[in-house]
């Protein structure tokens, strides 16, 4: 059945920035809101995501709200099925779920001027709000490459944020198109069981040896007993995270981890030629980082073979690529990664002028501390542009951009105000100083063409200075650089 109702608050997307606004705003005392999810479940990326080795690179201690600590976490480096169990666990325990409607995916919100809100429309019904929260996330959404002959391809092909567990991939030869983060995990996994794999690598990137392992019961035990030795692991591991992140400022300081890690890399693989289509050409960091203990390995079974191309097309039973050879296969699967820098959400927002976020982006995305953007008044983003990090976990990035929502809301509530609406000079002043501060990084300037990169060529995805800085910058709501309009008196106020 159809709904309709008028809200304080609308959130769309139950992933981690999702569940955690609305955690957020129950802390506040603001209970008048609406979670939007298309799926059935919460989770996110980590509901989508089902391939084979689906894990976390981010240490569990520092993979997790901060006041929702798990000490239960069994791994150093959590996987799929586990990080998706706390997160549901989580938005149970902080009674989140009433506030759920699920199957309900967002169609269009636009901005009316007359009535001061958001009017959402959805497949389940229209709904109104005075607050509009994108919590989308930047990974959401597969990027699948319209490649000539896709559509003609005979066998099965998918991405891996949509694995097709009813096909068996016993014996089948098997292209992979993509070599980021989820190949890297889902190759070792596959391999033992293909006839064939073939993986075609436009670039080789850095892997670097992940350090993973149970975590003792011990730990788990004094976890759960004493709280503040976890925050205190916690701590530790984000502080010296932030210490990397140091080196991602200065390129050459990469170069004594880059020189371990191909060395670890000519340990694993002893075949010189391939050791050489493997080694990367760009600085470390210029693109994610990917971390695995399985996947060199993997690369040097016979059944597997890397083709040092890109894919120019497909055939009814072939993968042709851009060197021209032409390799049979009954399978493929997209690593491919997500539509970082031009989220469909965007598209569907539309603010004060009529256009959407997309019109106005016009393909590199832009946002006050990935936050708020002007011409949408009262939106407010999570993980938006240039928020991310080459060295962070997303919830260090996420709770301080739930802090600025909440104290967006109390600041509204205390005021009277109706709209809060970013100034123009102030994004466009962030702008420029936010890309003046990337032009040295590794990120910029460390000789590679990565998914930070949107459409025109500039770094629309990475927060160049340190998550301490963006946790002050966040702190607060800084509400001298919002036009700020006071909400019309009441028939009973006059």
């Amino acid at each position: 059945m159809d709904e309709e109702g008028n809200f304080e608050v609308v959130i769309v997307g139950a992933g981690c920035s999702g569940i955690g606004a609305a955690i957020a705003l129950r802390r506040a005392g603001v209970h008048d809101f609406l979670v939007l999810e298309r799926a059935d479940d919460v989770g996110g990326v980590w509901r989508d995501n089902t391939y084979p080795g689906c894990a976390c690179d981010v240490p569990s201690v520092l993979y997790s709200y901060s006041f929702a600590p798990n000490p239960a976490w069994s791994r150093l480096y959590s996987g799929q099925a586990e990080i998706g169990a706390y997160l549901r666990r989580t938005a149970h325990e902080h009674g989140v779920l009433p506030h759920l409607r699920y199957g309900t995916e967002l169609r269009s919100a636009r901005w009316d001027e007359l009535t001061g809100r958001w009017h959402l429309d959805t497949g389940r019904g229209r709904y109104t709000a005075r607050v509009l929260v994108a919590a989308a996330g930047p990974i959401a959404e597969p990027a699948v490459p319209d490649l000539p002959g896709l559509d003609t391809f005979a066998g099965t092909a998918f991405h891996s944020a949509r694995w097709d567990h009813g096909h068996d991939l016993t014996g089948r030869r098997v292209a992979v198109v993509g070599t980021g983060a989820s190949a890297v995990q889902f190759v070792p996994k596959i391999a033992p069981h293909v006839g064939e794999l073939h993986l075609f690598q436009r670039t080789a990137s850095w892997v670097l040896p992940k350090f993973d392992g149970p975590v003792p019961p011990a730990v788990q035990r004094l976890f759960r007993r004493i709280p503040a030795a976890q925050a205190a692991a916690r701590g530790a591991v984000y502080a010296l995270h932030e210490a990397v992140g140091v080196g991602f400022d200065r390129p050459r300081a990469m170069r004594p981890i880059e020189r371990w890690a191909l060395r670890r890399m000519h340990q694993a693989v002893t075949d010189p030629d391939l050791r050489e289509v493997l080694t990367p050409r760009f600085a470390l960091g210029c693109k994610r980082i990917l971390f695995s203990n399985e996947y060199y390995p993997a690369l040097t079974r016979p059944n597997v073979q890397v083709h040092a191309t890109g894919v120019r097309e497909m055939r009814a039973d072939a993968v042709v690529g851009v060197d021209g050879s032409v390799t049979p296969v009954d399978t493929i699967i997209f690593g491919t990664g997500f539509r970082v820098t031009d989220p469909p959400i965007a598209e569907r927002i539309a603010g004060r002028d009529g256009r959407t976020l997309s019109e106005a982006w016009r393909g590199s995305p832009t946002a006050y501390l990935g936050t708020t953007v002007t011409g949408y008044p009262n939106l407010f983003l999570t993980l938006g542009p240039n928020s991310g990090s080459g060295h962070a976990s997303a919830f260090s990035i996420i709770e301080p951009q739930l802090h600025y929502l909440v104290d967006a809301v109390r600041t509204m509530r205390r005021r009277g105000l109706a709209t809060v609406e970013l100034r123009p000079e102030v994004q466009a002043e962030h702008d420029i100083a936010l890309h003046r501060a990337l032009a040295g990084t590794v990120y910029n300037a460390g000789g590679c063409a990565s998914y930070y990169l949107d459409r025109t060529g500039r770094n629309s995805t990475i927060w160049p200075w340190s998550i301490t800085t963006l946790r002050r910058r966040l702190r607060h709501f800084d509400a001298d650089r919002y036009v700020l309009r006071e909400a019309a008196p009441t028939l009973e106020a006059r």
